[in-house]
């Protein structure tokens, strides 16, 4: 299973952690892990072409942390809250059976 978590203070986010694999299907078949992979480095590739935010971005093997420093911008905050809804929708498209997001206010 994929586990999202996602530190936001107020409305600004603070951290993303995407960990796992979802287990729908065999490595290079799995349409889950595809779609939320798309999601993740779309989002990433669009936060360092398109806005002024600043974050760090680490990966490996099934892990994906973005953290954010200082205060996000508006464009951030709107790819940020894209990037959730998209998750969101495919959390509920599988009854959270491979997906599960979770937004903690800290």
């Amino acid at each position: 299973m994929i586990t999202i978590t996602v530190k936001k203070r107020k409305d600004q986010y603070i951290d993303f952690q995407s960990k796992g694999h979802a287990g729908y299907a065999e490595e290079g078949h799995d349409i889950v892990c595809a779609a939320v992979s798309a999601l993740i480095i779309t989002t990433v590739n669009s936060l360092e072409t398109f806005t002024k935010e600043c974050f760090q971005v680490s990966e490996r093997d099934g892990f994906v942390s973005i953290h954010f420093s200082g205060t996000n911008t508006d464009e951030g905050k709107l790819l940020m809250n894209s990037l959730l809804l998209g998750l969101t929708e495919i959390e509920h498209s599988y009854n959270n059976r491979y997906l599960t997001v979770k937004v903690k206010e800290v």
